[in-house]
């Protein structure tokens, strides 16, 4: 037998299998962490005898509230419906979540206003909103809504610095009377003061500080189409495209686009100006079908030579690969940036199908992972050349 083949058998049986199967690898022990915190509270598996141990001998701990000891850090309900979209398939995922709400009765997930009312608006917290929100009830849904919207301003408001610093001009060699440290000419000020140098102090005494103006970037008629992925995985990178289309909308002279794809296309660029309704009606899961995404995409191409069209997926494509491929290549091949990010968040740490992305990157698109002051930035360089 494999060793995947006794690690699902382990998964399955529990902690007092471990002695046949051998002991979990780090993945399938988070894993099974996640299945001991949800069916370790079965009281049919405790009569036949099934410890509820799992992942190192903790407990599973059905509160919300953190404890200390040398084991595992225990799960709360937030953790938990995190890990369980980071660590299985959809189908999987699905199934565990119904469990959770109508055979275990954990209310607290999708019924519990006092649970969202407790709980400090994190990044981890609307990941979790938005993954369950079509299990909500009005009154939670109202609730749920407050926690988008805080943590939507907190981002908006890191974001918008990195975008104003991007897009804030070059410099030029023309002197400027605005004196700030963003503008200081060293050069132009050794020069300038070169007189004033004291041999035995060995010092450069500055009477004349010269400081350079700045050039306004140039951003007529250049379009910015971010394609994104709305399957479960890609959850973070929603939230992030979202508020980065925000952020650059404003933009003089660029016109921005944000579309979210699984199977289907939808073209939310009427909501941009508001992301945390927008991230309300994002459908996350579901199959994913990136050529059609992409064919969509290059359709609102005006002009392909100032255009960037950002696919923001994990590459697992359900559709037409070749047809994805052929795609991307009539887009590199007219002139637009075609960009192939599998991560667009804080952390830039992506897992994706290397085997289209290579391919992709073969066709000519720029394949990998950016922060959103990252995007901004390339996006502010290629507008400035």
């Amino acid at each position: 037998m494999t060793t995947p083949d006794l690690e699902r058998w382990r998964l399955i049986l529990g902690a007092p299998a471990e002695e046949s199967t051998g002991a979990l690898a780090e993945l399938s022990a988070e894993r099974d962490r996640a299945l001991g915190w949800l069916y370790g509270r079965d009281p049919e598996l405790e009569r036949q005898g099934v410890r509820t141990e799992r992942a190192g001998g903790a407990p599973p701990d059905r509160s919300d509230d953190r404890t200390g000891g040398d084991g595992p850090s225990v799960l709360t309900t937030v953790d938990w419906l995190d890990a369980i979209h980071r660590l299985f398939p959809k189908e999987t995922i699905e199934r565990l979540e119904r469990d959770a709400v109508e055979r275990y009765e954990i209310h607290e997930i999708v019924t519990d206003p006092a649970v969202l009312e407790r709980i400090e608006p994190d990044k981890a917290l609307l990941r979790a909103v938005l993954r369950t929100k079509h299990l909500m009830s009005p009154e939670v849904l109202a609730l749920a809504r407050r926690i988008v919207e805080a943590v939507v301003r907190e981002l908006m408001d890191k974001l918008a610095t990195e975008v104003r610093e991007s897009f804030h001009g070059t410099r030029s060699r023309r002197p400027s009377r605005i004196k700030n440290s963003r503008n200081f000419d060293f050069h132009g000020t050794v020069r300038a003061n070169l007189a004033h140098y004291r041999p035995d102090d060995r010092r450069l005494y500055i009477e004349h500080p010269r400081f350079l103006s700045r050039t306004r970037r140039h951003v007529e008629q250049w379009q910015m189409i971010l394609l994104v992925d709305q399957s479960g995985s890609m959850v973070g990178s929603v939230i992030h495209a979202a508020v980065t289309a925000a952020c650059l909308w404003g933009l003089p002279g660029l016109r921005t686009h944000l579309v979210a794809f699984d199977t289907s296309v939808v073209d939310l660029t009427s909501d941009v100006t508001d992301p945390a309704e927008l991230l309300m009606k994002v459908q996350l899961g579901g199959g994913t079908d990136i050529c059609r995404a992409v064919t969509y995409g290059a359709g609102l191409v005006d002009n392909p030579r100032r255009a960037i069209v950002a696919v923001v997926s994990d590459f697992y494509e359900g559709g037409d690969v070749h047809g994805l491929v052929r795609e991307v290549r009539r887009l590199v091949e007219q002139g637009t940036h075609v960009l192939g990010l599998a991560a667009l968040d804080e952390e830039a740490n992506p897992s994706y199908d290397r085997g289209t992305a290579q391919r992709l990157a073969d066709a000519g698109a720029h394949v990998g992972a950016m922060t959103p002051g990252r995007l901004a930035a390339f996006v502010a360089e290629r507008i400035g050349r």
